[in-house]
């Protein structure tokens, strides 16, 4: 995968021509005036909130050696959020997203990475608070979030298909999933569904390669998965088009679906389509009042 250093260096010229993203708060009954009264969230704040384990990117000044010190973990402690809204953000990683079929173009893990990148970009110069699902990266601002984000970015993770994180999710905040959606869907509704249940409200992009859209295949055509674990071969590739295209409209319709029924918003991108374009639509989604 890229060096970190290049792709976020990719993610800040594709952020450059749109303004600063203001992911909007949500405005639930449980809200109340900034200032003497914080939202309980972890963030900025003067009022203790909750003590998490330390991860190994937390600074030492972080750590609460007091409460450390009764056990045999080392904990930070959090404070109440003020100011900041928390974003949240899962990109699939998986083998699956390695496909490309542009001859120059990006793969679907790249264009999946340099957006999200480009959106937390947007974000953190916004002030706001940026982080990723499954614990690994808690919600922070600052040039070096962007760092840190940018080099899980350049992990490769093991399987087809990748799979919707929701630990680490704050109550009430924001969230943006990214994936080409091609495995099980039954695990993204149960995300949807947890997120949902916490006030998570974001974006579902559906990231797709042109091949993926078109079908284009005719005949003798082998087709396996980037892992060689799923294989198929078929001597007449063409008479599979119409069921093929028939299931991805099928996939959409319900991951749409699922946006709609969990305040959701929902959007497929191709990677020989425009990085800005998504990038554009991403800037309303994640502003959208729901």
């Amino acid at each position: 995968m890229s060096n970190p250093h290049l792709l976020r260096g990719a993610a800040e010229d594709l952020a450059a021509p749109f303004p600063p993203l203001l992911a909007e708060a949500e405005h639930l009954a449980t809200t109340v005036l900034l200032g003497s009264h914080g939202r309980r969230r972890s963030g900025v704040g003067d009022d203790f909130w909750q003590y998490r384990q330390a991860m190994p990117f937390d600074e030492a000044r972080m750590i609460d050696w007091r409460r450390s010190g009764r056990s045999d973990a080392t904990f930070v402690r959090e404070r109440e959020w003020q100011i900041a809204q928390s974003v949240i953000l899962w990109v699939d990683l998986s083998a699956s997203m390695s496909f490309g079929s542009l001859k120059d173009g990006p793969t679907k893990a790249l264009r999946a990475r340099v957006l999200a990148l480009a959106a937390a970009v947007l974000m953190i110069r916004a002030g706001e608070r940026v982080g990723l699902t499954g614990l690994r990266l808690p919600p922070r601002g600052g040039e070096t979030q962007l760092l840190r984000m940018a080099a899980l970015f350049s992990e490769d993770h093991e399987g087809d298909y990748g799979t919707p994180e929701t630990d680490g999710m704050l109550p009430h905040s924001r969230a943006l999933f990214i994936s080409d959606f091609l495995g099980d869907i039954d695990p993204v509704e149960a995300a949807l569904t947890k997120a949902a249940d916490r006030g998570v409200r974001g974006a579902i992009l559906q990231v797709l390669d042109p091949q993926e859209e078109a079908f284009p295949f005719d005949g003798r055509t082998i087709f396996e998965s980037m892992t060689g674990a799923l294989r198929h071969e078929t001597l007449k590739a063409g008479d599979l088009r119409r069921a093929y295209l028939d299931r991805l409209a099928e996939r959409k319709d319900r991951i749409s679906a699922l946006a709609r029924e969990t305040g959701w918003q929902f959007h497929t991108h191709h990677t020989g389509d425009s990085a800005a374009g998504a990038l554009l639509w991403l800037h309303a989604a994640l502003e959208r009042r729901v």
